[in-house]
């Protein structure tokens, strides 16, 4: 039998996910899908997934590339590219770094029309999964989510930044995390929280079937993968809006 893309847990307390998020403003969802729909969204960012790059070096940027113009960077630009991201984070200047593909833009570009990535995205946007957040959230005006695929692989990052585009109807970040290695914490790519201070005050370690739900905005990061980490912090990633 064919099996859905986004089948839900049947299982999950919505009940308490909803208390602890009202409490934190935050939650991690562990086995938000069944085994075999978590499974089956896994090969498709491991296998047909066509990655492509998001990064910014201080002024320069952010840049979007797709996989044909990241496959066609020469070596030497591949290496100026990276030595112009670490010097912006040796000072002052904002750089991050990650494969991407983006997901509603290629929809709505119809790149490959009822491809596994459009059928994604609609189950994002169908009222199952809907009515999960909007009773987690307590955000009955939720409508609709946007989606990208991203993976941090060693010597990528997203540092310290605050999502506000409440004129956009951004109201809760999510991250389903779709890690299938045993992740250690030495590897870096936690979801990371932030007082005014600078301390973190919460961390989810990206494990393979978690949700993670945060109001926006809201100081966080996604930690510094190093290079003897695997390839395999696999994400689908957005915001929930309510326009």
């Amino acid at each position: 039998m064919p099996i859905s893309l986004f089948d839900l847990n049947p299982a999950l307390d919505r009940a308490d996910l909803s208390r602890r998020f009202a409490r934190d403003r935050r939650v991690q969802i562990r086995d938000v899908l069944t085994e075999d729909a978590a499974a089956a969204l896994h090969r498709v960012l491991a296998r047909d997934t066509p990655w492509g790059l998001a990064w910014r070096a201080g002024e320069d940027g952010p840049h979007g590339l797709d996989a044909g113009e990241v496959a066609r960077l020469s070596p030497t630009e591949r290496q100026a590219t990276g030595e112009r991201i670490f010097r912006s984070m040796q000072g002052r200047d904002y750089a991050f770094s990650y494969a991407r593909y983006p997901i509603l833009d290629a929809y709505l570009a119809k790149t490959n029309p009822d491809g596994p990535h459009d059928i994604l995205l609609e189950h994002l946007n169908d009222q199952p999964f809907l009515d999960l957040i909007r009773t987690v959230t307590s955000i009955p005006e939720l409508r609709k989510a946007d989606a990208q695929a991203t993976l941090f692989a060693p010597n990528q990052f997203l540092p310290l930044h605050i999502d506000s585009h409440a004129a956009e109807g951004w109201r809760v970040a999510y991250v389903l995390s779709l890690c299938r290695e045993d992740w250690r914490p030495d590897w870096g790519g936690y979801l990371q929280f932030f007082d005014e201070d600078g301390d973190v005050i919460a961390g989810y370690k990206p494990r393979f079937n978690a949700l993670s739900l945060f109001a926006v905005p809201a100081l966080h990061a996604v930690s510094y993968v190093p290079p003897f980490a695997p390839v395999g912090r696999y994400s689908i990633t957005g915001w929930f809006r309510d326009r």
